[in-house]
């Protein structure tokens, strides 16, 4: 009995080990928000950070005076839960909102609604979510192997906060895509399955990908 439980326990944990592996963002996991997700490449953004993207030789020519800012939006739309709810969804999107508008705004004219010469930034979020950490390595040890598992299986082991965000940029005139990124990205960590969950743990990753697509327009612009 004592043997069966000490295998199910090195499972457990085994399956832990195995979604530690460095996440990749897939095209056939999107959401539906962008029109094409077959002309995404995998890149690295501007931070050194993994990404999908695409810019149309229209957008480097420097014909975009102004951008409109579209409020950002989850897509789909979510259902709120205990460990994520409507507060946390809520404050996330603004968040969002205020960090992108305070990092274009550095380099563009920010404009009230989309129209001539302006690039429509449509931005949002496909994904929210908790999942358990995957072991560190000094957890690989045989004896602290099987406290992990057992920490995983209680629901004791900290939760790290995933989010992943899709932003289509479109001709402010013709609505024509001229770009099109997607960003997955991990915040702080909670403490347990129990800990709700607010858009304190993410802002670090909001920031980034706000700085990151800030920078990606200055280097097409060159």
């Amino acid at each position: 009995m004592r043997s069966h439980c000490l295998m199910t326990l090195l499972c457990t944990a085994g399956l832990s080990m195995s979604g530690c592996s460095s996440k990749k963002i897939e095209p056939e996991t999107q959401s539906g928000f962008l029109r094409d997700y077959s002309v995404l490449k995998e890149q690295q953004s501007e931070s050194g950070q993994t990404a999908l993207s695409w810019f149309s030789p229209a957008l480097a020519r420097g014909r975009y005076k102004q951008i409109y800012l579209a409020p950002s939006q989850f897509y789909p739309a979510p259902t709120p839960t205990e460990r994520i709810p409507q507060s946390t969804l809520t404050s996330v999107t603004g968040y969002y909102d205020e960090a992108l508008r305070f990092e274009l705004g550095k380099i563009v004219q920010l404009a009230a609604k989309p129209g001539p010469d302006t690039l429509t930034v449509r931005p949002a979020i496909t994904r929210v979510a908790t999942s358990t950490q995957g072991l560190r390595f000094y957890e690989w040890l045989p004896i602290t192997l099987v406290a992990a598992g057992i920490s995983t299986a209680t629901g004791i082991r900290d939760q790290d906060s995933e989010i992943t965000t899709e932003i289509s940029l479109e001709d402010g005139t013709t609505g024509d895509v001229v770009a099109e990124v997607v960003r997955s990205g991990t915040g702080v960590a909670l403490d347990n399955d129990k800990q709700v969950m607010t858009a304190d743990n993410v802002k670090a990753v909001l920031d980034g990908w706000a700085s990151d697509l800030r920078e990606s327009y200055v280097a097409v612009h060159r």
